[in-house]
């Protein structure tokens, strides 16, 4: 009986064998010998004929030391690399445009995208119908070079993250800010006021605990910079891939706590935290999370835009609301504030924004 079992024993072997084998090649041929985990969709080769954006580290014009930038960033995992931006995210892009005409506003996509027909997406038409508006792609493996985030990015860490997307989007607004200064803004966001007579260096509270890492401004230079600083820093030691704001607002909230010596949001002054400023949640974060629905139903119109009244920004929270409809014309207080904030993105997207 013995003997009989051997084979099976043997074939067994031959099989783990085969299959641990084939792991090993899998992790080679996926994350690269030097153990960096690329995914491919980041590093995709599109055919020579296609109108590919240029990488935002050699194009022109070039963020301004100034500090009149606004960026975006889209970190979708690209898998055909077509150029894409649904109408909301447009309108967040139109809305800065608009309201800054004299600033560069830059939408910064993690993979090498481009355009196949341009014809066939009129809300990004739309867009790039403001001169102010540069659609660019980011090099993931050499944008993070030369600042404390380069050996960190080439290590692959971001690319472990459960939130992977959302984790890249948090890693890459920390490193433009760094690398660049200006505004960082969501793509869930409306802009209806200019920054032009904002004091630089800023973010807003979203509550009495937490500053929010959806509106941010950091000089290039000075405090600013010694800020950007210790963001990236911060993310360097305390990076988590399993906790989804860990790596977003827990970082400027960490920042700000030690920067101006308390935590809480409301002692956050200008005095205190040495020339930056946590406005307060009407600026940016008027209406919360937990009350996203107002700007999808007709009964919370009023409200709702009372409520905003004051806010420089207004903030819908995509994480919550991406799954609401807005159908174009209807009295919503979201289609309201599309349809006077970013008009040629919300009258060329068809008949739901």
């Amino acid at each position: 009986m013995t003997f009989l079992l051997q084979p099976k024993r043997y074939k067994r072997r031959i099989v783990c064998g085969f299959l641990f084998l084939t792991s090993v090649l899998y992790v080679v041929y996926s994350f690269g010998t030097n153990g960096t985990p690329v995914p491919n969709c980041f590093q995709i080769t599109l055919p020579p004929d296609d109108d590919v954006l240029e990488d935002i580290q050699q194009s022109s014009p070039q963020p301004t030391d100034d500090g009149r930038n606004v960026f975006f960033h889209e970190t979708s995992c690209s898998k055909d690399g077509i150029i894409r931006l649904n109408a909301r995210q447009a309108c967040a892009i139109e809305s800065a445009a608009r309201a800054n005409p004299e600033w560069n506003v830059y939408v910064l996509f993690a993979a090498p995208v481009g355009f196949r027909n341009r014809t066939a997406q009129p809300i990004i038409e739309a867009l790039l119908e403001y001169r102010n508006v540069h659609l660019r792609f980011v090099n993931l493996t050499t944008y993070a070079n030369e600042t404390p985030l380069e050996e960190w990015m080439q290590n692959g860490e971001i690319f472990r993250s459960l939130y992977m997307n959302s984790h890249l989007s948090d890693v890459m607004r920390y490193l433009t800010l760094y690398k660049y200064g200006g505004t960082y803004l969501d793509l869930d966001v409306i802009v209806r006021q200019s920054f032009e007579k904002m004091e630089p260096n800023y973010a807003g509270a979203e509550s009495v605990r937490w500053v929010a890492a959806g509106v941010m401004n950091l000089e290039t230079k000075g405090h600013g910079h010694e800020l950007a600083d210790m963001c990236v820093r911060d993310l360097l030691a305390n990076f988590n891939g399993k906790d989804w704001g860990n790596n977003g607002p827990g970082v400027i909230t960490r920042v700000l706590q030690k920067y101006c010596h308390t935590h809480s949001t409301v002692h956050m002054t200008r005095e205190r935290c040495r020339h930056f400023t946590v406005y307060p949640i009407s600026a940016f974060y008027a209406i919360g999370y937990e009350d996203y629905r107002q700007f999808f139903e007709t009964a919370y119109l009023d409200q709702a835009l009372t409520t905003l009244n004051h806010s420089i920004v207004v903030h819908v929270w995509n994480k919550f609301s991406k799954n609401h409809p807005v159908v174009v014309g209807s009295r919503v207080a979201y289609g309201v504030l599309a349809d006077q904030y970013c008009p040629k993105v919300y009258r060329s997207c068809g008949p739901v924004f």
